[in-house]
């Protein structure tokens, strides 16, 4: 299963529909196509071969979706990084990654100047800035690209098994786990949550989150699938996103709690603007029973939630489900397993708390470079969350709690031994330990006790 020809199809079968929207930027399949080719084109002239990692340390813009589906084509492997990192934690997922090329935007030169000499597998040439031309050190993406051939790269024997992309998780241990995600499992990603979700080819999906996060794949890739409207914003604007459904008639949206409240407080949040939202999808940290209710009452019938790990595994709640079951977070999709295990494994009775584990075609074939942590969350092709909850008579799951120690805020995952060392550093600090405690707006925020 090769995402490299996804692009390609609807090139040929659906060449005038909209494909990307970004801003000022429309493209349809066939513009897409033809820019993602010269990006492909692009990389192999520079060198670039299957199994190759391209790191990006962007923000949502255009070129970071071109280059999702330009690695896919040649095989390369896409290594999606938060513009958050900085310094020592950048340099060593670079490294860890063994990453080859590193593209991102000028905002980010003074960041990776000072971390280049620890970089030795990343080439002078390979340093590519998507915004300006004419800094030392830095190719542009753009001229790049331009000057290379829009038509089809050679073929390349891509299997089910080739990685397609490293996704990082730091963990609670603040080791640096690369979640590997192949052909098959992103093919797998297209296939069961355009089914869940009721994506057809004349859909239009947008996401204001940032695409480097697994998230943003459970939409993007189904999209791309069946060749529906992706719109993708810069960043998430509760009113701006409002205004975008209205115009645009978008039909799904995926969110996590604290965008969802911020939905909610908006003036402009009515449901005539929002009528054309089939699926109003909430993922990322458990979304309060008080905010689903509210947002069922104004927008009834779109309610979808889902429980995940990018490291392969899912429950989604249906919005069918959502009254009978209003504070699950649903059932596994289709070729999905759970079962709820006691500290030795063993599996409990319906009703009992204990570690949630499932399996299915989505998961991860390990950490990369990680076969120690590799086997201490998957055993027997059962992956182990570490959450804690239990399921009832009819199967369907509910989070109790989360056995790490992880603090979720805005859906993104904190981590506290991080915030621990930095604040460590200082000299009149002796001991620190950080926790989350509740927030009203980010679900959870992180404390620091000196």
């Amino acid at each position: 299963m090769n995402l490299g020809t996804l692009l390609r199809r609807h090139a040929r079968f659906r060449p005038n529909h909209t494909a990307v929207v970004f801003q000022d930027s429309r493209l349809t399949y066939l513009k897409l196509h033809k820019s993602v080719n010269r990006l492909s084109n692009a990389f192999l002239g520079q060198g670039i071969r299957k199994g190759d990692k391209i790191a990006t340390i962007l923000p949502n813009c255009l070129e970071l979706f071109e280059i999702y589906w330009a690695v896919a084509g040649i095989g390369a492997v896409v290594v999606p990084l938060s513009p958050l990192l900085r310094g020592s934690g950048l340099a060593t997922l670079l490294r860890d990654s063994d990453t080859s090329m590193i593209i991102t935007n000028k905002a980010f030169v003074e960041i990776l100047d000072p971390i280049r000499g620890e970089l030795p597998a990343v080439r002078s040439d390979r340093y590519i800035l998507t915004d300006c031309t004419g800094i030392e050190g830095y190719r542009n993406y753009h001229e790049l690209k331009n000057i290379a051939s829009d038509q089809d790269p050679e073929e390349i024997e891509i299997s089910d098994h080739d990685p397609y992309n490293i996704i990082y998780s730091s963990g609670t241990t603040g080791l640096p786990k690369g979640i590997v995600h192949t052909h098959y499992v992103r093919a797998m990603y297209c296939m069961i949550f355009s089914s869940a979700y009721r994506i057809s080819p004349e859909s239009v999906i947008l996401h204001s989150g940032s695409i480097v996060f697994n998230g943003a794949f459970l939409t993007l890739m189904p999209a791309m699938f069946v060749g529906a409207t992706y719109i993708l914003h810069p960043q998430f604007n509760a009113e701006k996103m409002i205004e975008t459904i209205e115009k645009e008639r978008v039909t799904h949206v995926d969110v996590v709690p604290a965008q969802v409240i911020a939905l909610l407080n908006s003036p402009k949040f009515a449901s005539d603007a929002l009528k054309s939202i089939e699926m109003f999808l909430c993922l990322g940290a458990p979304l309060l029973k008080e905010h689903k209710d509210e947002l069922n009452k104004r927008l009834p019938g779109r309610f979808y939630e889902l429980y995940g790990l990018t490291e392969g595994f899912v429950t989604i709640l249906d919005k069918n489900d959502y009254a009978a079951k209003p504070t699950s977070v649903g059932c596994p999709p289709p070729f999905f397993e759970m079962r709820i295990v006691d500290e030795n494994r063993r599996e409990v009775p319906k009703g009992t708390v204990g570690e949630i584990a499932g399996r299915g075609p989505i998961l991860m074939p390990g950490y990369y470079k990680r076969p120690d942590l590799t086997s201490k969350a998957v055993a027997d092709g059962w992956l182990y969350s570490g959450d804690i909850g239990y399921v009832d008579e009819d199967g369907f799951l509910y989070l109790v709690d989360r056995k790490k120690d992880m603090i979720i805020s805005g859906g993104i995952n904190v981590y506290p031994k991080d915030i621990e060392e930095i604040a460590a550093r200082h000299t009149t600090v002796r001991e620190v330990a950080v926790f989350g405690i509740p927030h009203e707006k980010w679900g959870e925020t992180p404390v620091a006790a000196v």
